[in-house]
């Protein structure tokens, strides 16, 4: 708990700011300054949980079933294979399945992005290359991480123009230093954004939301003449990254808040700001709670909770304790969610 009152409390500039600025004008966010985007990332996307049967094989019919599920929100399109959904843990036959599946189960109207970060340049492209053959529209890379050492910002450079130069779909930057020890340098982002072919960015920040503000603030303003959109990697600061430009964002909590994360995004984009920020206090302990806290076994007991399948975890990511469980089920119940 001591965590997510920190968080509510370094949101509180951007908030109040918001309190005293907006409600009269009642202004929604404008775009920021530049060229149209090439293709418009404006919205929540869901980065999906991986559904695995109780032998750990993945669950498509459990899939299916959460998909149409999803369905009635008005999402802007899905992430799949991302942290959340236990890419690592998959093989690459299964990447291209649930791929594939998603594709086929998903409007045309909206997005798929899906997660083809490897280690290699070459293992990228590769994957990259065969995601956008399974149905993907969009690439979400992962920054390589394993010789992080050696991950300079000329080296992630490099290996994302290369990436950029070969992907037959459009490619999304994705910086998760909770999970690679890795943060994409700024000035790497400023100069990765130039690439026609790199459209933008999933910034998952680090521990403090302050300077993650700061940084996607920064973001936005260093690259409002190309073709690159910024989005928030976390439903727990979302009001605030679009209060300093964020196009949309990539919400673990939207698993299992699919709709009241879609309403904080129409509510900030009409400038209804008082119920953005009411509706935004409620969202920050549940978010850190199915991230930061209990991560991918706490997203998936919640999940069950609402009506999704959630199912296991592929080891070696275990369950909850009951203790866990019962911790998860209060922070969600003391703000009114169950």
């Amino acid at each position: 708990m001591a965590f997510s009152t920190r968080l509510a409390s370094s949101l509180w500039p951007t908030l109040a700011a918001l309190h005293w600025t907006a409600p009269r004008q009642c202004r929604g966010l404008s775009t920021p300054q530049g060229p149209e985007p090439s293709l418009d990332l404006r919205g929540i996307f869901p980065p999906l949980a991986t559904p695995f049967s109780p032998i750990q094989e993945v669950d498509y019919a459990q899939l299916e079933g959460n998909l149409s599920r999803y369905a009635s929100i008005p999402f802007r399109g899905l992430v799949v294979l991302g942290s959340n959904g236990e890419y690592p843990y998959l093989a690459p036959r299964e990447r291209l399945e649930v791929v594939s599946r998603v594709r086929r189960a998903l409007p045309r109207d909206r997005l798929l992005l899906a997660g083809s970060g490897c280690e290699s340049t070459q293992a990228t492209i590769e994957m990259t290359v065969s995601m956008a053959e399974a149905g993907a529209d969009v690439a979400l890379v992962v920054t390589p991480c394993y010789y992080r050492g050696a991950m300079t910002s000329a080296a992630l450079v490099h290996h994302y123009t290369e990436v950029g130069d070969a992907s037959p779909i459009p490619v999304v930057l994705y910086s998760v230093p909770a999970n690679t020890g890795l943060d994409l340098p700024m000035e790497a982002v400023i100069t990765l954004a130039q690439h026609p072919n790199i459209i933008g960015i999933k910034d998952s920040g680090g521990d403090h939301v302050s300077p993650q503000i700061t940084r996607m603030g920064l973001m936005v303003h260093k690259t409002r003449q190309d073709d690159f959109q910024v989005l928030a990697g976390s439903a727990g600061f979302l009001l605030a990254s679009y209060a300093v430009g964020a196009s949309g964002g990539v919400c673990a909590l939207a698993n299992i808040l699919g709709a009241p994360l879609c309403q904080l995004d129409r509510l900030c984009r009409k400038g209804q700001w008082q119920e953005a920020r009411d509706l935004q206090h409620r969202l920050i302990e549940p978010n850190t709670a199915v991230t930061r806290r209990f991560g991918v076994p706490g997203l998936k007991k919640a999940m069950e909770w609402f009506g999704y399948y959630g199912g296991p975890c592929r080891a070696p990511l275990g369950p909850l304790s009951p203790a866990q469980v019962e911790e998860l089920r209060n922070i969600f119940s003391t703000n009114g969610w169950l």
